[in-house]
């Protein structure tokens, strides 16, 4: 399965718990990939440094090397037309289109607003978890 997550999921991932840390950890475990652009990439890093700066304990640069050489890196796409209405967010649909990517993992309310467009269901970190991370509970006899 190939993912995209949006830029605030994978940096609470890395300097929080809760949802986007499991998501990180599975990615980093093998359960799916992890699919961006250059643009993507770039804004990952410069959202990290800023909190980085924040909380020094936290060294970015061990994520962000592992994403640079295991996520599958597709060429920046241009939509035709503006998706969302925030269209800083449209870079995350144009990657899941390139890369046939059908899953975006979003805590922002404008992309979360454009979940079903061409077939892409963009979720929240919680619903990625419940339903691709948590394994079912046995039923009890």
């Amino acid at each position: 399965m190939k993912i995209v997550l949006d830029t605030n999921v994978f940096i609470s991932g890395i300097f929080f718990s809760g949802p986007p840390h499991r998501i990180l950890k599975a990615w980093r475990d093998g359960l799916f990939q992890i699919v961006l652009t250059r643009k993507i990439l770039d804004e990952y890093e410069r959202v990290g440094r800023t909190l980085e700066q924040q909380f020094p304990t936290i060294n970015l640069n061990p994520i962000l090397d592992l994403v640079t050489i295991n996520a599958e890196l597709v060429p920046d796409r241009t939509l035709s037309g503006p998706v969302c209405s925030d269209s800083d967010d449209d870079k995350f649909i144009a990657c899941a289109l390139a890369s046939k990517s059908k899953i975006i993992v979003s805590g922002d309310k404008h992309l979360l607003k454009e979940s079903g467009f061409q077939r892409i269901e963009i979720i929240s970190p919680r619903s990625f978890v419940d339903l691709h991370l948590t394994k079912p509970a046995k039923k009890q006899r």
